[in-house]
Formats: structure tokens, C-alpha cells, sequence
């Protein structure tokens, strides 16, 4: 009786569940072209690169991306670091709002100067497959410089999302 006992505890208190795939990405690489517009006159083209990883599930997504911007007389390089919350809106379309630091290296007339500033972006992604494999981003932004200058700026990145598996 005893050992029917410990054999039924020992076998009903092991449960069993079967895994799932994990579909969720490693990392999400973002690659477009961006545009910057300061407030108070000017404004620059370029390209945009970033990596996007999700440490907590649902609740926090890190991206690390940098921008080179070019007008005129100057070239601008933005490299961030965002700390995004995701929503998901629908089995294709994700909704992101971030904040986070940022170094920007100036180079203007032949002088160059570096800052810090502190970036807002609300990211804006959509996924045409199921597989969420390759997608399309749109990315504004409000940059605010730390300097003696106080530059802001409102940027706008777009591109393709690939997704690393």
C-alpha cells in the first residue's frame, strides 16, 4: 500500500509539458536611412544602423544603433543607446517608445565636438509574414544636446528589419 502510495506521488508530481519553439528573434537588426532636422534652422541626411535584443519579455527592449548624418559643411555621427517598452498591436504590427543617452561626435568646418544628449524615439515596426523574419521600421525622434548650446533636434530613421534567429 505504502509503495503504491510513493509511486503515485512520485509519478503525479512530475509534470510534463512540451516545449514550444521559441519564435522570438535574438536580436533584430534595424537598417535604413534617417533624416535630422535642428530646431532653430538646418538639417542633414544619412544612414541608420542599429541592434535591437529584448532582455525582459514584453517589458524591455535595449537597442544600440549609431547614425551618420551629412550636410553641407558637417558630419554628424549619433550613437545611442535606447531602453524601449513594446506593445504589440496586432500578430504583424509592434509599437515602442524609448528613451535613453546619446554621444554625438560633430564634425564641422573642420572642427570637431563631441556631447551628450538624451534621446525620446517611439519606433514603429510591421511585419508583412508570420515568421517575423524580414519587416519594415519607421522610427521619429526628439534628440535633446546637453551642451553649453542646448541643440535639439527632431530626426526620422526608416529602413528594413532583419530578424536573427
Amino acid at each position: 500500500m505504502h509503495i503504491c502510495l510513493l509511486a503515485a506521488l512520485l509519478l503525479f508530481s512530475f509534470s510534463g509539458y512540451a516545449q514550444t519553439a521559441n519564435t522570438e528573434p535574438i536580436a533584430t537588426v534595424e537598417i535604413g536611412g534617417a533624416n535630422s532636422w535642428q530646431i532653430g534652422g538646418g538639417s542633414s541626411t544619412g544612414g541608420d544602423l542599429a541592434v535591437e535584443f529584448t532582455p525582459i519579455e514584453n517589458w524591455l527592449e535595449m537597442e544600440i544603433g549609431t547614425t551618420p548624418v551629412f550636410s553641407a559643411h558637417s558630419v554628424e555621427w549619433d550613437t545611442d543607446l535606447l531602453f524601449k517598452k513594446p506593445w504589440t498591436l496586432s500578430k504583424k504590427a509592434e509599437f515602442m517608445a524609448g528613451v535613453g543617452p546619446e554621444w554625438i561626435h560633430t564634425r564641422q568646418f573642420g572642427i570637431a565636438k563631441n556631447s551628450l544628449a538624451g534621446e525620446f524615439a517611439l519606433d514603429f515596426m510591421y511585419w508583412p509574414g508570420t515568421a517575423h523574419r524580414f519587416g519594415w521600421f519607421v522610427e521619429p525622434a526628439f534628440d535633446y544636446a546637453f551642451g553649453h548650446e542646448h541643440e535639439r533636434s527632431i530626426g526620422l530613421s526608416w529602413g528594413l528589419l532583419v530578424a536573427i534567429p
